[in-house]
Order: C-alpha cells, then sequence, then structure tokens
C-alpha cells in the first residue's frame, strides 16, 4: 500500500490493498467538497473488526501500522479520494436547511467480497459543513457507535458497519473535555433522505434527477422491474423501494426494543439502513412512550412514536421528489403502502417472538394473534418490565415445558414451570390468564419446536446502555478489552456464551442515572 502525506495528492507508485472506484464523485462538485482527513495525535487501535474485514475478503494489511494511519485519517490510501458530501433536512420536526458530512469523510467505494463498499471515516475533521464544529468524534460515542452497529448486524437488522476504532489521547471539548477517536464505517451507500432533501430545497430538479438516477443505477436496480406498479415510473418505484425497507426496519427495531433517538430526516438511509448511532438505547423496562435521547425534551422521538416519525420522513423524501414523479396522486398513493406494509411486517416480527412465525397464516388467525400480542405488551407497559430478559426467558420456557410435556403429556400446566417468566411480574395471576390463552393457541405439543425457534428471534444479549458504559470507563484508562467482550458477544446474541450469564442480567441501579444525548 502507498500512503502519502496528509493534504498532498496521492501517488500510484505500488498497488493499494484496497480497488478503489468512486462513482458518486462522477455526479460532479455539486455534490460533494473534495478535503482530506485532519491529522489525528498519536493514534492507537481501540479496536479491529476481523469478522467484517473476514466478511469482506479484505487482506489482513487492512489493520497494520500504515493503515492505522490511513483509517486515522492521517495518510491516504493510494487510490481514494476523500471528500464530504452536502445534504440538507429536517431535525426535529422543523427544517435545518444545509448540512452535510460535518465530520464524516468519505473515502470511496472499496471493491469487497459483498460488492463495492463505501468507508467514511466519523470524527477525521472539519468540513465545509461542520457548521462551526470541530469536526471531531469523541471516544465515548465511538465506542457506542461501534459497538451497537455490529450488534444490531448480529441481530439481523439492516445497519452500516464498523470496519475500524481508532482512538487518541487529543482533546475534545463537548460538555467536559474527553479524547477524540475516529470510527471507520462502511455500507454499500451512506445516501440519505436528507441529499435528496437538499436539491429540492434549491429548486434544483437537474441535480436531484441525477441523484436519483445515481441511486437507481448503483443501489436499487430493482426500481426499473418495480416500476411496472407505478404506471413505468421509475422514481414512484424509487420511494415505494425505500418506503417499504423503512417500513421493514421500523418494524425490525420495534420488535427489540430498540430507540434510535435522533430520527431527523439526514439521519434516515436510502436503502433502509440503520444509520448514525447517537443516544440511541435498547430499552430495558418496556415503556412506549421511552425517550432515549436527553436532548429530545418533546420527545419527539420517544419509542412508540417512531414508526409515526418514519412515516413523516418518508413524506419529507416524497415531497422532496415529487418533480421527478410529477403526479401527486401517484406519490400519495406509493406512500400509502407504508400504512399496510408496516403493520404487517410488525405483526409478522411480534408472532416470530411468540413462536407463531408464518406470514401466509390466515388473517383471523393473525388477528386473534396480534390481539395475544397487544394483551401482553399492555402487561409488560405496566409493570416495565425488561424487555429482553422477558422475552428470552419466555423463549426458554417454552423449551423447557415442552420437554415436560412429552414426558407426561395429561400433565396440567404448573405456574411454577413458568416460574422464570412469571417472577419477572408482580401481577403474576394476569400474565397465568395470558399464559393459558398462549399456550391454547400455540399447542402444548409444539412448545418444544416453537421455543427453540424463539431462542433464535429473542436475543440474550443487546447492547444496553450500562454494558456500553462499562467498556467506555475502562476504555478512558486505555483498556479496550471490553469492546472485545462486548464485540464477540453481540455478534451472536442468540447463542448462550456460558460464563457471560452477567452481561444478560437485569441492568444494575445505577444505570438508571445514565443520560445519552446528541452531544458527541
Amino acid at each position: 500500500m502507498d500512503l502519502s502525506p496528509p493534504n498532498t495528492a496521492a501517488t500510484a507508485a505500488e498497488p493499494s490493498v484496497l480497488e478503489w472506484t468512486h462513482r458518486f464523485k462522477a455526479l460532479g462538485p455539486r455534490f460533494f467538497t473534495a478535503l482530506h482527513p485532519t491529522p489525528l495525535a498519536a493514534p492507537r487501535w481501540a479496536a479491529k473488526n476481523e469478522v467484517l474485514r473476514a466478511e469482506l475478503a479484505w487482506p489482513d494489511e487492512v489493520f497494520d501500522d500504515e493503515h492505522l494511519h490511513a483509517l486515522a485519517g492521517n495518510a491516504l490510501m493510494r487510490g481514494s479520494e476523500p471528500m464530504a458530501t452536502v445534504y440538507s433536512g429536517h431535525q426535529f420536526g422543523q427544517w435545518a436547511g444545509q448540512l452535510g458530512d460535518g465530520r464524516a469523510i468519505w473515502l470511496g467505494e472499496a471493491a469487497s467480497a459483498q460488492g463495492p463498499q463505501e468507508i467514511q471515516l466519523k470524527g477525521a475533521g472539519r468540513t465545509p459543513y461542520s457548521r462551526g464544529g470541530d469536526g471531531r468524534a469523541v471516544l465515548r460515542s465511538s465506542i457506542r457507535e461501534y459497538l451497537c452497529s455490529e450488534a444490531m448486524h448480529g441481530l439481523g437488522i439492516p445497519t452500516t458497519r464498523a470496519l475500524s476504532l481508532v482512538a487518541s489521547p487529543e482533546p475534545v471539548r463537548r460538555e467536559e473535555i474527553e479524547t477524540a477517536a475516529v470510527v471507520a464505517r462502511v455500507a454499500p451507500s451512506f445516501l440519505r433522505f436528507g441529499h435528496f432533501e437538499h436539491f429540492s430545497a434549491q429548486g434544483d430538479t437537474e441535480s436531484l434527477r441525477a441523484l436519483a438516477d445515481h441511486a437507481i443505477a448503483h443501489h436499487l436496480p430493482q426500481c426499473h422491474e418495480r416500476a411496472a406498479l407505478w404506471q413505468g415510473n421509475v422514481y414512484a418505484a424509487l420511494l415505494d423501494e425505500v418506503q417499504e425497507r423503512t417500513a421493514k426496519l421500523l418494524a425490525q427495531w420495534q420488535a427489540v426494543g430498540f430507540c434510535h433517538g435522533v430520527m431527523n430526516t439526514d439521519n434516515m438511509s436510502l436503502l433502509g439502513l440503520t444509520l448514525d448511532y447517537g443516544p440511541f438505547q435498547f430499552m430495558d423496562g418496556f415503556n412506549p412512550g421511552h425517550i432515549c435521547n436527553h436532548s429530545d425534551h418533546q420527545g419527539r422521538y420517544a419509542y412508540g412514536r417512531q414508526p409515526n416519525v418514519a412515516y413523516w420522513n418518508l413524506y419529507c423524501l416524497a415531497q422532496s421528489i415529487a418533480p421527478l414523479i410529477d403526479d401527486q396522486d401517484l406519490t400519495l398513493a406509493v406512500l400509502e403502502g407504508y400504512k399496510t406494509l408496516f403493520p404487517q411486517a410488525l405483526g409478522d416480527a411480534m408472532r416470530a417472538k411468540l413462536g407463531l412465525a408464518g406470514a401466509l397464516a390466515p388473517e383471523s388467525e393473525r388477528e386473534g394473534d396480534w390481539k395475544l400480542v397487544e394483551d401482553l405488551m399492555q402487561l409488560m407497559a405496566t409493570e416495565q418490565v425488561d424487555f429482553t430478559l422477558f422475552w428470552r426467558q419466555l423463549s426458554q420456557a417454552m423449551v423447557q415445558q415442552g420437554k415436560a410435556h412429552t414426558q407426561q403429556p395429561e400433565t396440567p400446566m404448573d405456574l411454577a414451570h413458568w416460574a422464570t417468566v412469571t417472577d419477572l411480574v408482580l401481577d403474576r395471576p394476569a400474565l397465568w390468564a395470558w399464559l393459558e390463552r398462549y399456550s391454547a393457541r400455540a399447542g402444548r405439543e409444539n412448545f418444544a419446536a416453537m421455543g427453540v425457534q424463539m431462542l433464535r428471534t429473542n436475543p440474550k444479549f443487546v447492547l444496553r446502555n450500562h454494558l456500553a458504559e462499562t467498556a467506555i470507563r475502562q476504555a478512558k484508562l486505555g483498556d479496550f478489552s471490553e469492546i472485545e467482550t462486548l464485540h464477540n458477544l453481540l455478534k451472536s446474541p442468540f447463542d448462550e456464551h456460558p460464563g457471560f450469564e452477567a452481561y444478560a442480567d437485569l441492568p444494575p441501579d445505577w444505570a438508571n442515572q445514565l443520560e445519552i444525548s446528541c452531544s458527541s
């Protein structure tokens, strides 16, 4: 690999270990500003994602000492052409105007076993879109992004990925003085709703069309075939593809109790990926009104509001590309799909959590199952039962009940056999009544098989706030080992991982005092 000092042109003496393309850059300078990252003092590896490197079939050298400096922003990989892209967006429901990559610098697209992958260095320094900020990310938030992007992938939820985490003693001022870090994040595309809003707000239909054509040609080619559903209108098909991906993504978020925290339009991925991990949280006690972002004073992005916010954001995207669709009725008809698709996707996800999977189930059966879900969620919300632990314990209890039924088929259900589940609630009669309804629906002869499937659906491990906080506190002391421990658990969150049961326990009391905000 050939590395060049910052702010100089890269040479071409030797081939790089990564093969680069720059399809987005072909759109022209209206879409980005070319610039180099800002050097970072005394970088050191905090985490290297060997799993992702292997999946992408990138060579070991990606994590050698030379690449440490490249992934810290101190040197350029030959063939990369760094830049920051411009976009606009709505933040907390208000038009914020021009935004852009304020601290994320795009290196290009690297060829991989999974197709071209864009690499961004988040925290790599100031850009023209930093709006007075320093362009840095702090170690605290960078650890959270690194771990959560990989945790979401382990859960099977579409997400950007994290290739590496580089730490530095360089001071960064937030509410207090912290230290800097850079996450190298990877995705097929980092296109956001806000990229389209930017050119729409300017009345620049030519650039808007070029951007849409780029997205369709390189990332969503299925829109050409999908256009047949929408009078041959490929831009209506683009909106339809995005709304479907978004609906399915939101259903997955809700099913695992994930709160994003900042669902601004500039944080919404065109590809339906979970994007921009800031004040996120996996809920502990179930509360539909839970607000994970300490800066969200109005609760706009509370857990229970996320699906409607996603629809609002899609409406903003639809307004942006409406000049391309050029048919208001058609545009609105496309958006209507979300109102059907999201409830169906969420229903399927929640039925799967109960072991009642099967998208082809009769409508009457699906309605009855949803009533089971609603009644259980109401009970859980009333007592704020731990979300992840309850579903995992229910899954394990189903396996055990299935084994007991196999040995003694005629034995009536015994409350004691469900103790690991009922111990999580105070109103045990209400839960027992629900369990009897659930058992009648499932059929006791099916418990064992259903339980096995549920264990593959309801994770044992999620990135709870206190787990991330423990890793952060150790990292601030120079010990990055807890990051690796958590990564190993979260990459396979449905496995038991004997010896690590404490990571799946109820959170400690001090976890209730943790606050997360947009400051990072």
